[in-house]
């Protein structure tokens, strides 16, 4: 086994001021040139403050799968969320994003090209980092191919999410393009998180093939609730108006194109294709939730439920289950 990396108590940023230490100087600049390349804006998007529960899915699925509690290797649960900040950044350049976790996009401070950059970084970065983990090499093998294919699937989703809009998609269309747009960029994600912490513990293959379906049954329901706090919670509003106004198919518009009649549904798509800033999003914010009806955190409960009962009958009821539906419990409220 290799040796592990350290120190004991490691940060997101801490990791990204441990690669710095691999970059050649360049003194002879005569100012810190790293700093002003890449650390500077991978630093500025590192520090503002995110949910981690990607990170708390790899431990907990550590502790699931029978690895003993505090003995995960420190850096593996960073590892995707380094990959989910790399993503984020690009998500925010392609959509055309002013806004995030409280501050201005980082295209918005530093540029598109240097945010490219960044985000591109934080992708590759944690490959190299998971060499480091000190896991065995087949260990080791089985997560780097796990995280590539996690990566071309993110971009696959995206394409989908870029591409295709809600008010061009017949009704029958809706349900399986947001399917497979939220399975290919959340799910694929969150079943990174949970098949990373049950491979590096050292789980039965069916017991990590239980947690890696239910990591993207998880990020579904993860997307589930960030489409529908944005149109449900006024202060998330700004989400719901981006993404009305760029026509993108999410949960709602599913359950919308599952449940109303042609015309009903017809009249809504007529709505987004005539939106020409935030008031009219707002306007037809307002007809999707009176249309919806309520139901739709029922819907999202129900999803994440059905999750989680299917994974009890794979690995039982041991006790980090428990703590991880309270988890995800706190998350719900988080979304709005």
């Amino acid at each position: 086994m290799k040796p592990a990396l350290a120190p004991d108590e490691l940060t997101l940023l801490a990791l990204v001021e441990e690669a710095r230490k691999e970059w050649p100087p360049l003194a002879a600049t005569g100012g810190d040139a790293w700093e002003q390349a890449l650390l500077g804006p991978v630093r500025e998007f590192l520090r503002r403050p995110g949910k981690a529960f990607r990170a708390q899915l790899v431990d907990a699925a550590w502790r699931v799968a029978g690895g003993a509690p505090g003995q995960i290797p420190k850096a593996l649960p960073l590892v995707v969320e380094l990959i989910h900040a790399g993503s984020l950044i690009i998500d925010d350049i392609e959509d055309g994003s002013d806004e995030r976790r409280g501050a201005p996009a980082l295209h918005r401070i530093y540029g598109t090209p240097a945010a490219l950059n960044a985000g591109n970084w934080l992708y590759f970065f944690p490959l190299r980092l998971i060499s480091r983990l000190g896991l065995d090499a087949p260990v080791e093998l089985a997560l780097l191919r796990r995280a590539t294919a996690t990566l071309a699937r993110r971009h696959e989703g995206q394409a989908l999410d870029l591409a295709i809009r809600v008010d061009g998609l017949s009704q029958r269309d809706i349900l399986p393009v947001v399917i497979a747009a939220t399975d290919l960029k959340t799910g694929s994600l969150m079943e990174l998180a949970a098949a990373s912490g049950a491979e590096a513990a050292g789980a039965d293959p069916l017991v990590v093939t239980a947690l890696a379906a239910f990591g993207r049954q998880l990020g579904i329901g993860l997307q589930m609730l960030d489409d529908v706090g944005g149109l449900l919670c006024e202060r998330r509003c700004a989400k719901a108006v981006e993404d009305l106004c760029a026509a993108r198919p999410t949960w709602p518009w599913a359950w919308l194109a599952e449940d109303l009649d042609q015309v009903s549904f017809a009249a809504l798509q007529q709505q987004a294709r005539q939106i020409q800033g935030e008031p009219d999003a707002r306007r037809l914010a307002g007809a999707m939730r009176e249309a919806l009806a309520g139901q739709a955190r029922l819907r999202v409960r129900s999803h994440l439920a059905k999750a989680m009962s299917a994974l009890r009958d794979q690995v039982g009821d041991v006790p980090a289950l428990t703590a991880l539906e309270r988890e995800i419990d706190r998350l719900e409220g988080a979304y709005g």
